[in-house]
């Protein structure tokens, strides 16, 4: 919920023409929350034709999905010792 309150926020600024939040700062929250930020980027239509941002984009995503998959795989694996 905070990546997609995150592009939320920088897309209202980018329509009121304010203080922008940083593309690294999406991008390290998409990191901790990738869905969020997907649907923060594809349900408010925000940086979907910018690049280099919506490749990162698409790794940082795929990099927090492993990792996730990850935890999941260890939590189970524990489980079952």
């Amino acid at each position: 919920m905070a990546a997609f309150g995150l592009f939320w926020f920088d897309k209202t600024r980018a329509r009121d023409h304010g203080r922008r939040v940083r593309e690294s700062t999406l991008l390290l929250a998409a990191l901790f929350g990738g869905v969020g930020a997907w649907m923060g980027q594809h349900l408010l239509r925000h940086k979907t034709r910018k690049e280099p941002f919506r490749t990162l984009l698409g790794v940082v995503i795929a990099a927090h999905l492993v990792g996730a998959a990850a935890v999941f795989w260890l939590l189970l694996r524990t489980a079952h010792a």
